[in-house]
């Protein structure tokens, strides 16, 4: 029986993780998953109740699960706290407790939104992509670092090893779509590009299946506002996932539409890309797709059913040509917009 760890969380979280959850049970209740959820304290809520983001119950919960549903964390209230107590440094501490080293971030243009895109519609149109983003490594963790009076260092630093699992991830993600995948790099100036250029090549002869493309980070910047369409899987290091992943969450046009993975060494964590909207918490008025999405792509990457998952994007895809919420033009509250998900499943 899987069990599925809940962390609404602050804000807008638990609204749109009750949304989530209400279509996994919903599933659940049709598939005969067996599926189990347990709800524990983490970010802000469990500041106020335990002291600290990341309390020792929720660390056992998390790691005893086969995944994680994450609701959003944070919020004005504990921005004055010290750093190690405030909500983020929960979520840090956990993306550290689960090992995870893979960040999956999707932006699909939906149909019949391609209005809400920054880009013409006629090139938004259609646009379904996968940004499979290294976590641990890179720039932001390579040593030595450091800052003086008159200069400051930073060290790229990749490992085979560490390109080497998250590029597996990529390619198990390419098979569950259309089978394609691009890996970005900087190889003509960046000896770590030549490294990971490299050792892409040699996971993607294990996976002939894929069909591989290579592209200059500097490159890849343009195409994903000239012609995004052309991409599915986009893997890549650190710093420059960090970057085109924010680059492409635009592309749908609103940050309701996001979800994402992590995966890695234990229980993958799954999440909303939205922050936790104090200003919106407690109105019904939330866009709860990106949470539900996210459980979405839980029944594909965390339980193996793509089926479910697929069915799951439909449902979402139909409710909001159905019944959009006010972020994306409509009226249709939290409660309401679930409500049509469910009966589109």
């Amino acid at each position: 029986m899987p069990k599925i760890a809940l962390l609404p969380g602050d804000g807008i979280g638990p609204e749109v993780t009750e949304a989530a959850v209400a279509v996994l049970k919903a599933l659940d209740t049709a598939e005969g998953l067996g599926l189990t959820f347990e709800r524990f304290a983490f970010g802000g809520e469990a500041v106020d109740r335990f002291g600290e983001p990341f309390p020792e119950e929720t660390k056992r919960g998390v790691l005893e699960a086969d995944a994680v549903l994450l609701g959003a964390i944070g919020g004005p209230k504990w921005d004055g706290l010290p750093r190690e107590k405030r909500p983020e440094s929960g979520l840090l501490a956990l993306r550290k407790t689960l090992g995870l080293f893979a960040n999956l971030r999707p932006a699909r243009v939906m149909p019949g939104l391609e209005h809400l895109s920054p880009l013409r519609p006629e090139v938004a149109r259609g646009v379904d992509l996968l940004i499979v983003r290294e976590l641990t490594g890179g720039i932001y963790f390579g040593e030595p670092r450091g800052i003086g009076e008159a200069e400051a260092w930073n060290t790229m630093r990749y490992s085979r090893a560490e390109v080497e699992r998250v590029a597996e991830v990529a390619f198990e993600a390419a098979k569950k779509r259309q089978r394609k995948l691009t890996s970005v790099d900087k190889a003509n100036v960046l000896e770590v590009g030549e490294l990971w250029r490299k050792t892409v090549a040699e996971v993607a002869a294990r996976h002939p299946e894929v069909a591989v493309d290579y592209q200059y980070v500097d490159a890849m910047a343009m195409y994903l506002v000239t012609r995004p369409r052309d991409f599915d899987v986009v893997l890549t290091g650190n710093l420059f996932g960090d970057i085109l992943s924010d680059l492409a969450s635009v592309l749908p046009g609103s940050l309701g539409l996001l979800p994402s993975a992590s995966l890695g060494e234990k229980t993958p964590l799954f999440e909303p890309v939205h922050g936790s909207a104090p200003d919106l918490a407690g109105k019904g008025v939330a866009n709860p797709a990106a949470a539900i999405l996210s459980a979405g792509m839980l029944l594909t990457y965390a339980l193996d059913l793509p089926e479910l998952g697929a069915r799951v994007e439909q449902a979402v895809e139909a409710a909001l040509k159905d019944r959009p919420t006010p972020d994306l033009g409509g009226t249709a509250g939290t409660r309401d917009f679930t409500q049509a998900v469910l009966e589109a499943l």
